[in-house]
């Protein structure tokens, strides 16, 4: 069984059969949760771990005035919190933006796989570094980068993200977010995000047509917005060092 999530930790640790057959185990029990639903809400006590196999979701706090402030984005193979089980309640909200087909795991499943296989454990503290080193990135996204050049970025994340789990196609990939959404992702107003969609339209840099989103020329638009993919780590270097050397053991 092939599914998101171990494409997504094998891209940072290399993964044995029998890690994949731990990690299958952990998505036995799915359910279909529809867009718009939040899977926990802010002060509810976590008790299990939550995984996007399909779909996207997102993280996000409500302010006293009702505007929302959406902080990441979950798409498949992602854990939403890894470790929120930890707290004694929640200090903010995950909810779906797209229907999504969601696991939820409990404390004691995570405990033994992690302490039964350490590669998966290595993965697993790869995916907490990553989404610390995003947030990072959504920081500088916000405060030091034009609204087009912000939008563009993530754009690109998006679109890197998803290829690393299989989900892109032709550099087109699902794109389930509306104007709203990003306006409150990007800290931007609706017009905003209009004018800027419509000028990367105008640029020859992306088309978006019934909800799928289509980067025309991946490389201009990278330079475009100066984004570079380092922060999410996606490719292990030691991984693929060892993953060489393991070739040209077979070879030989």
């Amino acid at each position: 069984m092939t599914h998101a999530l171990a494409q997504k930790l094998d891209s940072y640790e290399a993964l044995s059969d029998q890690d994949r057959w731990a990690l299958d185990g952990l998505v036995l029990r799915t359910r279909q949760v529809g867009a718009h639903v939040d899977l926990i809400r802010e002060g509810e006590a976590p008790e299990n771990v939550h995984l996007i196999l399909d779909g996207f979701a997102c993280r996000y706090k409500v302010l006293p005035n009702g505007q929302r402030q959406i902080m990441a984005y979950f798409v498949p193979g992602d854990f939403c919190d890894l470790n929120v089980f930890i707290l004694d309640e929640m200090d903010h909200n995950i909810g779906t933006i797209s229907p999504c087909r969601v696991v939820d795991i409990p404390r004691r499943s995570i405990d033994e796989i992690t302490a039964r296989y350490p590669n998966i454990t290595k993965a697993f503290w790869w995916c907490a570094l990553v989404d610390e080193a995003v947030l990072r990135e959504w920081l500088v996204n916000i405060g030091g980068r034009p609204p087009n050049q912000r939008i563009a970025h993530l754009l690109c994340e998006l679109h890197t993200r998803l290829e690393a789990v299989g989900c892109v196609t032709d550099n087109s990939f699902s794109f389930p977010f509306t104007q709203i959404d990003l306006a409150d992702t990007m800290g931007l107003s609706n017009v905003h995000v209009n004018r800027t969609i419509r000028e990367l339209k105008a640029l020859g840099l992306i088309t978006l047509k019934q909800r799928t989103l289509t980067i025309l020329d991946v490389d201009r638009i990278k330079a475009y917005c100066h984004f570079t993919p380092n922060y999410l780590h996606l490719r292990n270097t030691r991984w693929g060092d060892r993953r060489s050397v393991s070739w040209i053991n077979r070879e030989q």
